[in-house]
């Protein structure tokens, strides 16, 4: 079975494919991290260094590649892959359940708020600007997200995202 989580940052796709996978005893990865582990170098520097363009273009490789080669895989995106080239369709192509991890503005901005050291996008970002921030980024990407197969609210516990999660999936 391969599982794709994808949503806006902190909605909590690594925490929760990690304890899905687990619960399924089938494989984790993480996207960025695969991207990085293949790359020797943070995602950041690659952004620095050879651009945006090239990111993604590398993020549909590394994607696609993880797809074909994996009979079983839980695999959390990043926040935005899914919105770049065609990568939805490959995920929709090559996946047999695409789950969109949903959020509220609100509580996503109280997650993002707690770790923005961690997240470049907005860690210059003054709190009172990431509700608009967010809002704006993601009025841009749920069109993308939507076409998922399965949403689910990705509010609460991991345990109890992940229960949501194998009620869709059996």
């Amino acid at each position: 079975m391969k599982v794709v989580l994808m949503g806006y940052m902190a909605s909590g796709k690594s925490t929760v494919g990690r304890l899905l996978a687990s619960e399924l005893g089938i494989p984790f990865l993480d996207l960025d991290s695969y991207i990085e582990e293949n790359e020797k170098k943070p995602i950041k520097t690659i952004f620095s260094e050879k651009g945006e363009i090239y990111f993604r273009k590398l993020e549909h490789q590394m994607l696609a590649k993880i797809l074909q080669e994996h009979d079983s895989v839980v695999l959390s995106t990043g926040g935005g892959t899914p919105c770049y080239g065609n990568n939805m369709q490959t995920i929709l192509g090559k996946a047999d359940h695409a789950i969109y991890l949903q959020m509220s503005i609100p509580d996503l901005v109280d997650r993002i708020a707690t770790e923005k050291e961690n997240r470049p996008l907005v860690k210059d970002i003054p709190d009172e600007d990431l509700p608009e921030f967010v809002g704006k980024h993601l009025f841009e990407r749920v069109p993308y997200y939507s076409q998922a197969q399965h949403i689910i609210n990705g509010k609460g516990k991991p345990e109890e995202v992940v229960a949501k999660i194998k009620k869709v999936l059996f």
